[in-house]
């Protein structure tokens, strides 16, 4: 009989994050697909080491709801990987004691199509590409870096950082920053504070999150969130009516005005921060696992450069 999963957060994961496939990738690239096959086969028996986001699933699988010990994440695992060469894959998963049952192996082709058909509400990948087409296709999706300091401060509780212009919200206003400049952009948010922002790529994620949440208590809530951004007064008004406006709580919000976010995401112990900059990114990985969100103007600059 089907389960159903619209009362779980549902987060579809791809091989190469979950384990480190680095060196049967490197086979494929060198060598092509069926050496890749047979080297697979060869050592499907040969557990494979965590990859970039293991520590995060151990975490998410490890979360359950306040009155049982139902969880309250479920895992599903995409790969390119066919059938055959995927059960490498699922000897690791057994070895490493993941609950995860679910997967669609694709035999070489990208697995976006789908995140949808799961459920899932967010897609992390190693795959640049395949997370630029989950996008596309309308679901949350990012590449995500490894933090060798993840510390797991808070074991019961997941803890999830977001920037705002082009990931939570759309990428209206970091467009005319990114065109005529930070006076232009502070007089937009002005005059439109009032005007709530269109929704970004997460949205429908944080929506989900913030959902889960209402159903706890604030003090025993296994899921914490906070919004990381670069904006600060008097662009902050906006933002706080547009998550009125959506009827979204977010815990903490932190209006940095240009500093680095690295040491207030450490601070804040996030198990995992969003942004679309990759220059922001690459300095938040430094001390948190990250994700990179490639939409908006900035990702739209960096592909024509």
């Amino acid at each position: 009989m089907p389960t159903e999963l619209n009362e779980k957060l549902v987060i579809a994961i791809s091989s190469r994050a979950l384990f480190n496939l680095d060196e049967s990738h490197a086979v494929y690239e060198k060598e092509g697909v069926e050496a890749y096959a047979a080297y697979q086969v060869e050592n499907e028996n040969n557990l494979l080491e965590p990859g970039v986001a293991f520590p995060l699933v151990k975490k998410l699988l490890s979360l359950t709801g306040s009155h049982s010990n139902e969880p309250l994440v479920e895992i599903i695992l995409l790969s390119r990987n066919s059938s055959d060469t995927g059960l490498r894959i699922f000897n690791s998963i057994q070895h490493h004691s993941l609950n995860i049952s679910r997967a669609a192996f694709t035999g070489g082709q990208s697995p976006y199509q789908y995140i949808s058909a799961f459920g899932a509400h967010l897609f992390l990948s190693a795959n640049a590409e395949d997370v630029k087409q989950a996008l596309v296709s309308g679901c949350a999706a990012a590449t995500i870096f490894s933090s060798a300091q993840f510390a797991n401060s808070h074991p019961h509780q997941l803890r999830i950082a977001f920037d705002g212009d082009a990931v939570i919200f759309s990428d209206e206003s970091e467009r005319i920053y990114q065109t005529s400049g930070l006076d232009a952009f502070h007089n937009n948010e002005s005059s439109s504070a009032n005007q709530p922002l269109n929704a970004g790529p997460f949205k429908a994620f944080l929506t989900v999150l913030h959902h889960l949440q209402s159903q706890f208590e604030p003090k025993d809530c296994p899921i914490r969130t906070a919004l990381v951004t670069a904006r600060s007064a008097p662009a902050h008004e906006r933002v706080i009516r547009t998550l009125r406006y959506w009827g979204i709580r977010i815990d903490e919000a932190l209006f940095l005005g240009g500093m680095s976010k690295g040491e207030f995401l450490k601070a804040f112990c996030a198990d995992l921060f969003f942004d679309d900059h990759p220059v922001h990114c690459k300095s938040a990985s430094e001390h948190v696992a990250t994700g990179h969100v490639p939409h908006g103007v900035v990702n739209e600059s960096a592909r024509t450069s």
